[in-house]
C-alpha cells in the first residue's frame, strides 16, 4: 500500500507532499512488463499523479498527465483519483538504453527532450480543465516543475524517483512536491532552498529506510511544520464491463453491426490494467437493441 503524507508551515505559507509509491509502482511493473527504464519513466509520472490527485479538493475529481515526447517508450500516461490511487499506460512498455552519463536510467532518453507535458483535471465541471506545457527536460520530475510555474503560476519544487532492481523488480519509489503559497516570505524560501540544496535523492532516502513522513521533515529541515492529513493509496483500475459497454456503444450502431456480424468475439482490453472482456455476438446484438 502506498502512502502519501501532506505537511504545512507553521506560518502556513508552503506546504509539502510527500509519497512512498513502491508497491504502486511495482504493480504497474508486474501488469506492463516493463524494462528497467520505462518502469523508471512510468513510475515517476504515477507518482506525480498520486500526489496532484491528492491535492484535488472533490471526492469524485480525476488528475491526468500525459507525457508525449519524441522518445522511444511513445507517449507515458497516468491518472489518479483525489485519494492518490492511480494507474498508468506506456505506449512502449520495453526500451533498452544504455545508462546515462551519471551511470543512472536514461529517462530522459527514453521519454525524449521534446514534447509536451498535458494535465487534464475533472473537477466536476462541464469542462475538464486542460494545461500544457513544453517537455523541458524528458525528467519528468522538472517537467511537473515547469508545469506549475507556466500553467498554474505557482512557485514548486519536485523530486520524484524509482529504483529498479537487477531482476527488473521495483525496490523502491517516492517523490515530494513542495509549494509555496501566495505571501510566502523570503526567510520561508531561503530555509526552503537550505533544506533541499544538498538533500539526498528520494531513492537514497527510501533506500535508508525513510517514511513518508520521513521524507516530508527532511526536505523541509529547519522549518517547523504540522502534519495537515495522510493516504493511503494503490494501483487502481477502474475499468468494468458497462464502462467498456459505454465505449463500444459510442462507437456508432454501424460499428456494432459490424461486431455482431463478425463470426469472431470481440475482445476489449484495458490498456491500464490488462483486463480483457468478452463480447460475443449475442452481447453485441443485446446492446443494439438496447441503442435502437
Amino acid at each position: 500500500m502506498g502512502k502519501i503524507v501532506r505537511y504545512i508551515t507553521k506560518d502556513g505559507s508552503a506546504y509539502i507532499l510527500a509519497a512512498d509509491t513502491t508497491d504502486i509502482v511495482s504493480e504497474a511493473e508486474r501488469i506492463h512488463k516493463t524494462s528497467a527504464v520505462v518502469t523508471a519513466a512510468l513510475g515517476r509520472l504515477i507518482t506525480a499523479a498520486s500526489m496532484m490527485g491528492v491535492m484535488l479538493k472533490g471526492k469524485d475529481d480525476t488528475v491526468t498527465l500525459r507525457l508525449c515526447g519524441n522518445g522511444p517508450a511513445g507517449s507515458v500516461i497516468a491518472v489518479s483519483d483525489s485519494s492518490g490511487n492511480s494507474r498508468g499506460y506506456v505506449q512502449n512498455s520495453v526500451v533498452e538504453l544504455p545508462l546515462n552519463n551519471k551511470g543512472k536510467l536514461d529517462v530522459k532518453g527514453a521519454v525524449g527532450a521534446e514534447g509536451y507535458l498535458y494535465v487534464m483535471k475533472d473537477i466536476g465541471l462541464k469542462e475538464p480543465f486542460i494545461g500544457t506545457t513544453a517537455i523541458v527536460s524528458g525528467e519528468i520530475a522538472e517537467d511537473i516543475t515547469n508545469y506549475f510555474a507556466v500553467s498554474e503560476q505557482t512557485p514548486t519544487v519536485c523530486a520524484l524517483g524509482v529504483l529498479v532492481n537487477p531482476d527488473l523488480t521495483v525496490n523502491c519509489a517516492g517523490g515530494f512536491i513542495i509549494q509555496l503559497l501566495p505571501g510566502c516570505p523570503e526567510e520561508t524560501i531561503s530555509s526552503i532552498e537550505n533544506a533541499i540544496a544538498d538533500i539526498p535523492s528520494v531513492t537514497e532516502m527510501l533506500s535508508d529506510n525513510f517514511s513518508a513522513d520521513d521524507i516530508a521533515i527532511r526536505a523541509m529541515k529547519g522549518i517547523e511544520i504540522e502534519k495537515l492529513d495522510e493516504s493511503e493509496c494503490k494501483y487502481r483500475c477502474n475499468c468494468s464491463r458497462e464502462r467498456v459497454e459505454a465505449a463500444l456503444i459510442s462507437t456508432g450502431i454501424d460499428a456494432l453491426k459490424e461486431m455482431a456480424a463478425d463470426d469472431e468475439d470481440t475482445t476489449v482490453e484495458c490498456h491500464f490494467c490488462d483486463k480483457r472482456y468478452i463480447f460475443t455476438n449475442i452481447d453485441i446484438n443485446n446492446i443494439i437493441k438496447k441503442v435502437q
